[in-house]
């Protein structure tokens, strides 16, 4: 199927929600990765969304170019097209981007789409993160008004975060500790600046002990019950429901959490959880052992030739795809999108 298109993605968040089950959001860096996660999802029978951090848009620029905005356009230009041969929705999004790289980063992908949308396309991007978690919540919401109005105008969705995540992603670290737990008095503010979705729709990573990066099960206190709490306060802020959950939830920092963390953040109103870590292991741990257990093939050693077989990166290239998109899969059924697909 194609990229997703903007109603085509709103409608998969709303679903989401409204089902309670969420979408791995997964971190992609190159041509294979792309493949390997759409490949996890049509196998698990899930829509998803597959996204670019500013690493990996540098990456995937050349490593020696290191432009975020050209490697994000090659990566979401070469998904379009592999997308087309899988039965389900893939929408593409921007990860984390800190305030120092909004201009070199997801303003420039949100002007070019507009132009695209302006010329009768579809966005480059369905949605764009705007990392406002080590600057003031009013300066955070201030900038969050500024790009929702550009991503309205462009047909984006908007992805804001509130509260700080803990432990180090693209060089962006921050410490362990009280921080990490989003007030009710967050939420009000949030949706006193940027409405409940007549001034665009996005989405909002609230914190609850989040840690990006490596860690053990229980090493990190996760507190799901912070979600609902911030839910309740947006809903009697607005005037709704109790349990109608405004916001569209975001987990970030997910490796590692227990499965019943997961399933209470779900069942709070997360519809996207990033996925990193746990997926570049996946990725790398069958090549580790192709290495290992072909030794004498891959290298060309006492002046032998080695086995071509072997050490062609198609060979290994296709344990690391089928490594990862098993690991997607997991992720899919996890966060229970597996088998929801629609077609």
């Amino acid at each position: 199927m194609p990229i997703a298109t903007p109603e085509v993605y709103a409608d998969m968040l709303d679903r989401a929600k409204n089902g309670s089950f969420a979408y791995p959001a997964i971190n992609i860096t190159s041509s294979q990765t792309v493949t390997a996660a759409i490949r996890g999802f049509a196998e698990a029978g899930s829509d998803g969304i597959i996204q670019v951090s500013t690493g990996g848009g540098e990456y995937a620029s050349g490593s020696t170019v290191k432009d975020m905005v050209t490697g994000a356009k090659a990566l979401a230009a070469y998904a379009e097209e592999v997308a087309k041969n899988y039965p389900v929705n893939i929408a593409l999004h921007t990860d984390h981007c800190p305030k120092d790289k909004l201009d070199t980063f997801v303003r420039p992908l949100i002007a070019a789409s507009a132009e695209r949308v302006k010329a009768g396309g579809l966005p480059i991007f369905q949605s764009h993160m705007w990392d406002g978690s080590a600057v003031p919540l009013d300066e955070n919401l201030q900038i969050a008004e500024e790009l929702l109005a550009a991503c309205k105008a462009a047909n984006i969705i908007l992805e804001i975060e509130v509260g700080v995540v803990g432990g180090e992603e693209d060089g962006v670290e921050n410490a362990i500790n009280e921080k990490l737990y989003s007030t009710p008095e967050d939420a009000v503010a949030t949706v006193r600046a940027l409405g409940a979705g007549e001034q665009g729709y996005y989405m909002t990573a609230l914190t609850f002990g989040n840690v990006h990066g490596v860690y053990k099960p229980g090493n990190v206190k996760l507190r799901p019950e912070v979600l609902k709490a911030a839910q309740e306060a947006a809903a009697a802020e607005l005037g709704v429901a109790a349990d109608s959950k405004p916001f569209h939830l975001v987990f970030h920092g997910g490796s590692g959490s227990l499965p019943e963390e997961i399933s209470a953040a779900v069942d709070y109103g997360v519809v996207k959880m990033n996925v990193d870590t746990d997926t570049q292991y996946a990725f790398t741990r069958p090549v580790a052992d192709w290495m290992l257990k072909n030794y004498s093939g891959v290298l060309k050693i006492d002046g032998e030739v080695g086995n071509k077989k072997q050490y062609d990166p198609r060979a290994w290239g296709k344990e690391a795809e089928a490594g990862m998109a098993q690991r997607v899969v997991e992720a899919c059924q996890n966060l229970r999108s597996a088998g929801t697909h629609q077609g």
